[in-house]
């Protein structure tokens, strides 16, 4: 058990360092390019922060480990909400822009809800997976007009020096490759460890492994909050888990079909829709996310994971 565990830590390290890299690599060349901060933190951040869901999903859902995949998922997807954005609030109260409030919100809640319709039957298909990709087109098709539109000549793209450009490639493939060997890592010890204590895969996906593919998020959106920039902060929350459900599962659905356990419907997929709704409801009253906003969230978050121990 305790080489399982080291090996375990170790993946989830080599997760969060080589997400870190990543990020810095994708944001660095965002910022080159000037696009405006609640769209870096909507697209290039959470692209690069949902890397490792997307591969952890990805390797669990080729062994066989369907659990990890989607357990993975919904888990990310309620952390990203309930700890990442309630830590960030605790540190510093979260601004929420009127446009964020308006369409980028009720896009998550949307697309969550059909997530959630499209699981019913309890599998992913590849025609599941590419409706969930069809969505994210639409998704990035809206980022990138709306970067385009808002600019406003506020100011000029600065200048993309080729050593600049070249480190920053480097930063993103060696975050890419820390990133696949971590993946691999968490995902093999998961399963031996759920095995060894006779807790199911999907339990594991919920909790060990969503917990530890959202570190990227957590890291990014604190440090984020910390220093008053709340469009990244909640940008990254609300496009990593659009990242999650229609990159992610999209992928995997059409790669690797997988089934789902149908119990996931009777508490986690209801709580991922209940969490989306919550943001949504205080975002529109308070604007943002208070402190005792942050500190309900992460009370949630251990009820979702004391609840989903025991039942």
């Amino acid at each position: 058990m305790f080489t399982q565990s080291l090996i375990l830590l170790t993946g989830l390290a080599l997760l969060y360092y080589g997400s870190s890299i990543l990020v810095e690599g994708a944001a660095s060349t965002a910022v080159m390019f000037a696009v405006r901060p609640v769209i870096i933190g909507l697209t290039i951040v959470s692209l690069a922060t949902s890397a490792p869901e997307l591969l952890v999903s990805l390797v669990a859902a080729y062994k066989g480990s369907g659990g990890i995949s989607i357990g993975n998922i919904l888990g990310s997807n309620v952390i990203n909400i309930a700890l990442v954005l309630g830590i960030s609030a605790v540190i510093r109260p979260v601004s929420i822009s009127r446009q964020v409030i308006r369409i980028e919100i009720p896009y998550m809640i949307f697309i969550s809800f059909v997530f959630w319709l499209l699981c019913m039957d309890s599998r992913i298909n590849r025609t599941d997976g590419i409706i969930l990709i069809f969505f994210l087109c639409v998704f990035m098709t809206y980022g990138f007009f709306t970067a385009k539109d808002k600019f406003n000549g506020q100011g000029k793209p600065k200048d993309r020096p080729f050593n600049q450009m070249l480190e920053n490639g480097l930063y993103i493939i060696l975050g890419i490759v820390m990133l696949s060997f971590g993946a691999n890592f968490v995902v093999r010890e998961a399963i031996v460890i759920a095995s060894q204590m006779g807790l199911s895969q999907t339990f594991i996906g919920i909790s060990v492994v969503a917990l530890g593919t959202s570190l990227p998020e957590l890291a990014t959106s604190a440090v984020a909050a910390a220093r008053g920039e709340s469009d990244i902060s909640v940008g990254n929350v609300v496009g990593s888990n659009l990242f999650n459900i229609c990159l992610v599962m999209g992928v995997v659905g059409i790669f690797n079909p997988m089934s789902i356990d149908p119990s996931l419907h009777g508490f986690e997929f209801p709580f991922m829709i209940f969490i989306c709704l919550v943001l949504g409801v205080m975002a529109s009253v308070k604007k943002g996310v208070t402190k005792p906003g942050g500190i309900l969230f992460i009370v949630l978050f251990f009820i979702y994971i004391a609840v989903s121990y025991v039942k």
